[in-house]
């Protein structure tokens, strides 16, 4: 439940904001799929009123109550935000966010942008946690339990415990969408990773994974970006890129979605579009949990436009963000040669081997996700830094 965010400073004039801010994160909340947010109608039935928050829980029947204030000072708005167990009355998360004053509507729609982003990874957390404790969970509590686990890192021994939670969400719920798409992204991960000599095959039963779950669940944003992420990673990058375009238009806080698109500009031999798409996902989701993956498309795209020493910045960053994600370190062990520096590449391709013990030459170049020849041709760069960084050849 969203409750009525509080005008601190007082002044009739930005109330409308206020009020602007917690009913657009109401209807932007209520997209997350397996949520239940409470009506404005009823959650603005105690807008400036003192509440207990447990008595809240009991009366509205809700795990998760959002409360927040707004205050502005001069040319900046400040905004505070704090997620509380409605059953103990705990809280679990709390956020300030300092902005200077523009376009108040677009200011608006940054931060409820932001703040959905935040709290879906925040839930999604939050009912792991407590899905760990049920003696029966259900099909949706072992589904939270298998995306926390992907959210923790993706490596081959996270995807496949979070793949176990999927098959027993199934088991129990053989029609249940969230597990379907769970599947489809541990299968859509596997490809990605070069897990396998044939990449194009679990990127394929992703694929059809997602369509049967569409065809279920045809507003499914989520669900309609990771189709598009199938269609990028099987030579489709345009059919993908569109994919994740309409899913922006079902759900326009999808930070992954232009994530995935800058991707996909890359594969289609459109590197230098690639970073401005980055940075659009970067401004709706900041601490995105998936930044790093983010950064790393900048890096790839600087390494194929001979932007070496951009890309190290890139790659350095995306590492730090997540040091468990083993391509960004391969993929840093190529502009590092090209710049000289061959023990730090080597450094890097060791600290790869170690999180992917059967990566290899031979096998990233088996799996190249595109035909497009200014893609290709990008690509042959890599080959040869990664011969100069030491990455086995396979």
């Amino acid at each position: 439940m969203v409750l009525p965010f509080a005008n601190i400073g007082g002044d009739p004039s930005q109330e409308y904001f206020v009020d602007g801010v917690t009913e657009s994160l109401t209807t932007d909340l209520s997209r997350i799929r397996g949520s239940l947010v409470i009506g404005r109608h009823t959650a603005f039935t105690y807008k400036g009123k003192a509440v207990d928050l447990k008595q809240i829980g009991r009366e509205l029947n809700v795990r998760y109550v959002l409360e927040g204030s707004v205050l502005r000072g001069g040319n900046r708005l400040r905004v505070n935000v704090q997620l509380i167990d409605a059953e103990i009355g705990n809280h679990l998360w709390a956020e300030r966010f300092d902005k200077p004053v523009a376009d108040l509507f677009d200011l608006q729609d940054e931060i409820v942008s932001r703040l959905a982003n935040t709290l879906d990874a925040q839930f999604i957390a939050a009912e792991a946690r407590r899905a760990q404790h049920l003696a029966h969970p259900d099909a949706m509590d072992l589904y939270f339990q298998g995306i926390a686990c992907l959210y923790r890192a993706i490596t081959i021994e996270h995807l496949a415990q979070a793949r176990g939670f999927f098959e027993q969400a199934l088991a129990l719920d053989p029609a249940s969408v969230e597990a379907l798409v769970g599947t489809a992204l541990v299968e859509l991960n596997r490809g990605v990773l070069f897990s396998t000599d044939d990449r194009a095959t679990p990127v394929l039963a992703a694929e059809a994974i997602l369509i049967k779950s569409l065809a279920l669940a045809p507003q499914y944003a989520s669900a309609k970006v990771l189709l598009g992420v199938a269609h990028i990673f099987t030579d489709r990058a345009a059919q993908g890129v569109v994919e994740c375009e309409q899913a922006l238009l079902l759900d326009r806080n999808l930070a992954n979605a232009h994530g995935w698109i800058a991707i996909g500009k890359y594969f289609l031999g459109r590197a230098e579009e690639t970073e401005a798409h980055v940075h659009e996902a970067l401004r709706l989701s900041p601490r995105d949990i998936f930044v790093y993956r983010w950064m790393m498309y900048i890096g790839l795209a600087n390494v194929c436009l001979k932007a070496d020493a951009e890309a190290v910045v890139w790659l350095r960053r995306s590492i730090e963000a997540n040091r468990n994600y083993a391509l960004a370190h391969f993929y840093l062990a190529v502009p590092l040669a090209f710049l000289g520096k061959l023990d730090e590449a080597q450094a890097a391709t060791r600290a790869g081997l170690a999180l992917h013990p059967t990566f290899s030459i031979r096998r990233f170049q088996r799996g190249a996700p595109s035909s497009n020849p200014t893609y290709l041709a990008g690509r042959e760069r890599f080959y040869e830094g990664m011969r100069l960084a030491g990455v086995p050849e396979g």
